[in-house]
C-alpha cells in the first residue's frame, strides 16, 4: 500500500525585490525622463514612477525604478548610487516591499559625531568592508547641512556588529565617532529621569573636549564629548557629555550642575534636551503663567471702546482712577500712533473693576457715551456669540429673513408695522415705540413741552421703500373696500413721503393762542443724543424696539441679505456700543463682517451634523 502523496513543499518569497529599485533623496525638480535616461544605460527599464502628492503632485523625493533583469538592477547600485542629480546625489538601494522589515531596524547601527564633511558616499566607503550595505545615509538640514550623525544598513546582524566593534572610538576625519546599534526613539534612555546624554552651558573659552572629558569621566565610562565651536573654531560655550550608564549621567548633572572650578563661571549641567522637547516645554510654561496671570486678573480687567480720538493714557487713568488701585491702563493705538477707539484699563481688585463698569458704563466722556466691560478673549467673545446665534435660530424656528423680534422687514406687503392698531381698533393710532412713532422727548432748551404735557407726541409718516405701493401700507395690503370701512369716522390724512421731519409743523407753547407755532432750536439735534436721552425713560422691550429701528436700516444698507439676522445679533450688546455702531459706520461695518463670521461657522458647523 503506497503511502499518500506529500503537498509540495513552497519555498518562501524574499520580500527584496531582485529587479525592483528605491531611489531617494531626489530632488523635487526630478522627472520620470530624467531617471529613465540615467537608469537606460545600464539596461533596459521595465517602468520608473516618481512619487508624488495626491492633491499638489509635488515630488515626495523618491522613486521606483525597475529592470527587466537582476544583474542589471545590481549593477545600477554599484554604477549610480549617490551620483548627482539636479544638484543632489541620489541614493539608491533595492526596494524593501514588507513594511515590517523595512521598520525592524535588523542589520541597522547609528554613527554620531561626525565630520560635517563626510557625506552619504563617504559613509558607504567606510562601512562597505564589513558587509553588504542595504542603505547609508548622513542626516541633513533643509539646506543640506550635515547634522553630524548618519545611519548604516546591513543586511545582517552579524556585519552590523562586526562594524560597531571595529569603528566605535576610531577617528573619522580626526573627530572620534560613536558607533552603535540602532534604537527607536521609545527606546532610548533620554525621559526626564532615564537618559545619557548631559548638556553643559556656561563654558570658558579655554574649555574644550579634553577638560570636559577630565571633568566628566569620574561618574562613568563616556561614550562621547563634544564642545560646540563657531565657524572660526572658538567655543560658543557649551558642549555635550554622553555617558555609557544612565545611573552615571544622573550623578553627573545632580552634583556639577553649579560647578565654578574654571575661571570663576558657574557651569549649567542639566538633561540634554532635543530642540522639539524644549519648545514645547517652553511653550507649557508660558501658557501655565499666562493662564495664572488671566486667573489672577479674571474679573479685573476691563475693556473700554467709543472713547475720544484726545483721550490719552493719562486722561483714561484720571477717569477711573476714582474707582481703585489701577496695576496697567492703556490707549491702543494704530501704527501711526492714532487712537483706536478702545482701551484697557486693570484694577488690583475685582470690586473695583465692577464698581467701575457699574459707575463709568453709558457716562458721556467728552461727546461720547462710554462702553464699559469686562475684558475677554477674541475666542470668548466669539464663542458667546455663536451661541447667542444658535440660542436665537432655536427660539425664532430657523424662520429666514425675519425683521428684528420676528417681524417682517419694512417694505414687505401685507406686513404690520409697528405703531398700527389692530385691525377694527377705532380711534387715534395707540404712541408705541417703532415706525410711525416719534419718541418723546424730555424739556429742555429748544425743545418746550406740547399743550399736551409730556405725553403729547406726533404721529410721522411711514418712509415706504421703492416699489411697493402705498395702498399695501395696511393689514393684509387692503386699502379699500372691507378693509377701508373699519376706518371710517377716522380723519384720512396723506402724508408726503419726502418730507423732512424738519419740514413738518411744530408744537405749540404751552399757552400760547392757537395757531402761534413754536419758535425753531438754534441747531438740529443729534438722533443719537436724542435716541440716547430717550433710553432711560423706555421699558427693556421698548428700548430694544428703538434701537432696533435705528439699527435696522443701516445694517440693511450694509448687508441686505442678512440684514434681519445680524440685526437682532448686534442688538445683544450693550446699549452703549449700539449706539456707537449707529453713529459710526466704519465701526457698524466691522461688526456686520465678524456677524457674518459667525453665521458662516454656524451655517458650516450645521451642514456637518
Amino acid at each position: 500500500m503506497s503511502s499518500p502523496a506529500q503537498p509540495p513543499v513552497v519555498q518562501p518569497v524574499s520580500s527584496v525585490s531582485a529587479t525592483s529599485l528605491y531611489c531617494g533623496d531626489l530632488h523635487e525638480s526630478i522627472t520620470e525622463a530624467q531617471l529613465y535616461e540615467l537608469f537606460s544605460t545600464i539596461g533596459p527599464v521595465v517602468s520608473i514612477r516618481v512619487c508624488r502628492d495626491l492633491i499638489t503632485r509635488r515630488s515626495l523625493g523618491y522613486a521606483y525604478v525597475n529592470f527587466q533583469a537582476p544583474p542589471d538592477a545590481a549593477r545600477a547600485i554599484d554604477v549610480l548610487n549617490f551620483q548627482v542629480v539636479n544638484g543632489k546625489p541620489v541614493r539608491i538601494m533595492y526596494s524593501q516591499r514588507d513594511p515590517a522589515l523595512r521598520k525592524s531596524g535588523v542589520g541597522n547601527i547609528f554613527i554620531k559625531n561626525l565630520d560635517k564633511d563626510i557625506d552619504n558616499k563617504a559613509l558607504y566607503d567606510t562601512f562597505a568592508q564589513f558587509g553588504n550595505i542595504v542603505s547609508a545615509k548622513v542626516a541633513a538640514d533643509m539646506q543640506g547641512q550635515s547634522k553630524g550623525y548618519g545611519f548604516v544598513q546591513f543586511d545582517t546582524t552579524e556585519a552590523a556588529q562586526v562594524a560597531i566593534d571595529k569603528v566605535n572610538g576610531m577617528l573619522m576625519n580626526d573627530k572620534q565617532v560613536y558607533v552603535g546599534p540602532f534604537q527607536r526613539r521609545n527606546e532610548r534612555g533620554g525621559g526626564p529621569s532615564t537618559f545619557n546624554n548631559v548638556y553643559v552651558k556656561n563654558l570658558h573659552e579655554s574649555v574644550l573636549e579634553d577638560k570636559l572629558r577630565e571633568v566628566f569621566e569620574k561618574y562613568g565610562a563616556l561614550t562621547s564629548v563634544v564642545v560646540m565651536k563657531d565657524a572660526e573654531g572658538v567655543s560658543k560655550g557649551f558642549g555635550f557629555v554622553c555617558f555609557e550608564d544612565t545611573e552615571a549621567a544622573g550623578k553627573a548633572v545632580e552634583e556639577l550642575d553649579g560647578y565654578a572650578a574654571i575661571e570663576d563661571k558657574a557651569w549649567i549641567v542639566c538633561r540634554a534636551q532635543k530642540k522639539a522637547e524644549r519648545e514645547a516645554e517652553l511653550k507649557s510654561k508660558f501658557d501655565a503663567e499666562r493662564r495664572e496671570r488671566m486667573e489672577k486678573m479674571a474679573g479685573a480687567n476691563l475693556y473700554i471702546k467709543n472713547l475720544e480720538d484726545t483721550v490719552d493714557d493719562a486722561k483714561l487713568r484720571e477717569l477711573f482712577q476714582e474707582y481703585g488701585t489701577i496695576t496697567s491702563c492703556r490707549v491702543m493705538r494704530d501704527t501711526s500712533s492714532v487712537s483706536r477707539g478702545s482701551a484697557f484699563v486693570a484694577f488690583s481688585s475685582a470690586d473695583e473693576a465692577t464698581r467701575a463698569v457699574t459707575e463709568m458704563n453709558g457716562k458721556m466722556a467728552g461727546t461720547k457715551p462710554l462702553y464699559v466691560a469686562l475684558a475677554q478673549r477674541k475666542e470668548d467673545r466669539r464663542m458667546r456669540l455663536q451661541a447667542q446665534f444658535a440660542q436665537r435660530a432655536i427660539t425664532s424656528g430657523g424662520m429666514p429673513n425675519m425683521g428684528p423680534y420676528g417681524m417682517p422687514p419694512p417694505g414687505v406687503p401685507g406686513a404690520m408695522y409697528y405703531g398700527q392698531p389692530p385691525p377694527g381698533m377705532v380711534g387715534p393710532p395707540q404712541p408705541q415705540p417703532g415706525f410711525g412713532f416719534q419718541p418723546v422727548m424730555p424739556p429742555g432748551p429748544g425743545r418746550p413741552m406740547g399743550p399736551g404735557g409730556p405725553n403729547m407726541q406726533y404721529v410721522m409718516p411711514i418712509p415706504q421703500r421703492q416699489g411697493v405701493p402705498g395702498g399695501q401700507r395696511g393689514r393684509g395690503g387692503r386699502a379699500g373696500g372691507a378693509g377701508a370701512g373699519r376706518g371710517q369716522g377716522r380723519q384720512n390724512i396723506r402724508f408726503n413721503p419726502n418730507m423732512r421731519q424738519q419740514d413738518m409743523p411744530p408744537a405749540p407753547l404751552p399757552g400760547a393762542p392757537p395757531g402761534e407755532p413754536m419758535p425753531p432750536p438754534d441747531a438740529p439735534a443729534n438722533p443719537v443724543a436724542i435716541l440716547a436721552a430717550q433710553l432711560p425713560t423706555a421699558s427693556p422691550d421698548q428700548q430694544r424696539m428703538l434701537l432696533g429701528e435705528a439699527l435696522y436700516p443701516l445694517v440693511d444698507s450694509v448687508e441686505p441679505a442678512s440684514s434681519a439676522k445680524i440685526t437682532g445679533m448686534l442688538l445683544e450688546m450693550d446699549q452703549s456700543e449700539v449706539l456707537h455702531l449707529i453713529e459710526s459706520p466704519d465701526a457698524l461695518r466691522a461688526k456686520v463682517q465678524e456677524a457674518l463670521t459667525v453665521l458662516k461657522a454656524a451655517a458650516a458647523e450645521e451642514a456637518g451634523n
